[in-house]
């Protein structure tokens, strides 16, 4: 009987989702934030872990505290910046509505946009973090050293890779275009950043 109430709970839930992400026409934002936020959360990585390996930091902790203090700032920075101008939006869409109807606006508009800010706000702040913790798994496993820092760094380039491809391939189909297109673009863009980063550093170095 539990079971059942939980499911008729989460339907419930998912179907009030639908029509508030209906009614404020959200949808699109909450993709782009997605997409944006993601890359830039993989590509954040992916430079302070390439970058760590041409400077040859030996210890996975010194790579983690750099990336999660990263992910961290990409996070609060990306959650704030979005629940700020999402309110705004939504408050100067709903005094639009109100002197177009002389205030009488159906209530579900009101609930639909509380729901909408902290719907985008939340997509905003944990896409960066999701792309870059998947990158950070090779470091977490060789700081409880189940694998050595090396096969980390490979494991976790590779990961930022198939991160960006994938957000490319995720493109492609809300483009209603070729995902694998967008998808080396993605990887293209990963590596030109990484000959970017190796330039300077060999720069640096000399």
């Amino acid at each position: 009987m539990k079971i059942r109430q939980l499911g008729n709970s989460l339907k419930n839930l998912s179907r009030k989702i639908r029509v508030y992400l209906h009614i404020t026409k959200a949808s699109g934002i909450a993709r782009r934030y997605f997409v944006m936020n993601g890359f830039d959360g993989a590509m954040t990585i992916f430079g302070i872990v390439l970058g760590s390996w041409i400077a040859g930091v030996t210890k996975p902790e010194v790579v983690l505290l750099a990336s999660f203090g990263a992910c961290l700032a990409m996070g609060v920075s990306g959650f704030f910046g979005a629940f700020m101008a999402e309110k705004a939006e939504r408050e100067r869409h709903l005094k639009d509505m109100e002197e177009k109807t002389k205030n009488q606006v159906d209530p579900i508009h009101y609930a639909a946009a509380r729901f909408v800010i902290y719907y985008v706000a939340l997509i905003d702040g944990l896409s960066p973090a999701l792309t870059a913790t998947i990158s950070l798994v090779p470091f977490i496993l060789a700081a409880i050293k189940i694998i050595s820092i090396s096969n980390a760094y490979f494991a976790s380039l590779a990961l930022s890779m198939a991160s960006l491809f994938l957000l490319g391939i995720y493109l492609g189909k809300i483009a209603k275009e070729n995902g694998w297109l967008y998808g080396i673009t993605m990887i293209a863009v990963g590596a030109l950043t990484a000959l970017v980063i190796l330039l300077i550093q060999l720069f640096l170095g000399a």
